[in-house]
């Protein structure tokens, strides 16, 4: 990842832009991360709903001239940010949404650490049980998770949303893998190895994106969601003898490819899954 001018700052200032995200873990993650390597950090939440393409650009020139090392982008601006910046990596105009935004000098570059931190997440589980994976959302989390398995070689990434017409773009987007559009969730489930929940259902209505009666033990399942960890789906998966993944390690792992964009130093991500995991233990027992 290119070094940053800032990597001899002590002190840096960073953030999340989205909503909601009251729930984040990533304050915890990166400013204990920061500490851990006798850095000072920063991470503000910026929860703003409703934001229009003129109120984000007003939000992204702010953090330009504020003094912010970057930000990280979540639900539901991850694709709508895209366009609106100077610059992207090749990662992120592949798939099409960002969810760090560096400031390098007067320039904002857009990143995607879902992709690569869902990669190194998702590895043993498809290389355990190769085959085809669905994923469910085709938005800027299902985007980025299906450029990961086309990247990990899995032979074919089935696709549902329920705006077929991303779908539709995101199939013609991949490469690397058959790219199938499913009309019906059943169809995307159909003789394949692993399925991934890549939609906010699960934290914001406490349901499951996939009815309980297509899951069974020969899959792999995992969630993009990780507020709650244990989400409905992932109950509902591991009752039925699937394997099963949360989404600690794809928070932990695109938490820290962010940390690197942002300082140049790449963090520990024992040190962040420690943070992670007191942020959930907090909440459970609250």
């Amino acid at each position: 990842m290119p070094e940053p001018s800032f990597t001899q700052r002590k002190r840096f200032l960073t953030g999340l832009l989205g909503a909601p995200i009251a729930h984040s873990a990533s304050p915890a993650m990166h400013e204990r991360a920061a500490e851990a390597l006798g850095l000072d950090c920063h991470y503000h939440l910026m929860e703003i709903a409703g934001a229009d393409i003129a109120r984000l650009r007003t939000i992204l020139d702010a953090i330009r001239m504020l003094g912010f090392a970057g930000t990280n982008v979540t639900f539901p601006y991850k694709e709508k940010v895209a366009p609106l910046l100077d610059e992207l990596s090749p990662g992120a105009a592949a798939i099409g949404a960002v969810n760090t935004v560096a400031v390098r000098g007067d320039r904002l570059v857009g990143f995607n650490t879902d992709s690569s931190g869902f990669a190194r997440a998702a590895r043993p589980l498809v290389e355990s049980a190769p085959g085809p994976v669905a994923v469910i959302g085709a938005g800027g989390v299902g985007r980025a998770i299906a450029v990961a398995l086309a990247g990990l070689g899995v032979p074919g990434v089935r696709l549902f949303d329920l705006d077929e017409a991303k779908a539709t773009s995101l199939a013609a987007s991949l490469s690397g893998t058959q790219a199938t559009v499913c009309r019906t969730i059943e169809a995307a489930l159909d003789g394949v190895a692993g399925l991934v929940n890549g939609t906010p259902v699960g934290m914001i209505n406490r349901e499951s994106p996939v009815p309980e009666q297509l899951l069974h033990g020969g899959l792999w399942v995992a969630d993009a969601v990780y507020s709650p960890l244990w989400t409905p789906l992932l109950l509902a998966a591991k009752a039925k003898g699937a394997h099963v993944m949360t989404g600690r390690e794809l928070a932990i792992n695109q938490a820290a490819d962010a940390f690197e964009i942002f300082t140049g130093v790449r963090p520990s991500v024992v040190t962040m899954g420690q943070a992670f995991d007191e942020v959930i233990a907090r909440r459970v027992n609250a």
